[in-house]
């Protein structure tokens, strides 16, 4: 594996499978000594995907279904 002149390198997908790596995954770097470790970051940025999602839906609904009548209306009813 070769490090890019950006310093960027491809994790092969099974060691990213196995660690959990998935895509838009927060990861920091630990240095221990001469060794580099990746893994995922303990807390998640603010700024997540998930994050931006449920901010950009806040406060989008009209609030005239019941939540009974949501559910009746997924499931078909």
């Amino acid at each position: 594996m070769r490090i890019t002149s950006k310093g960027q390198v491809t994790i092969p997908v099974d060691i990213r499978e196995r660690a959990g790596l998935l895509p838009d995954t927060d990861v920091e770097f630990v240095m221990e000594g001469h060794v580099v470790q990746i893994r995922p970051a303990a807390q998640p940025r603010s700024d997540s995907r998930g994050a931006k999602l449920v901010a950009h839906l806040r406060g989008r609904g009209d609030g005239t279904m019941s939540t009974d009548e949501i559910m009746a209306l997924t499931r078909g009813e």
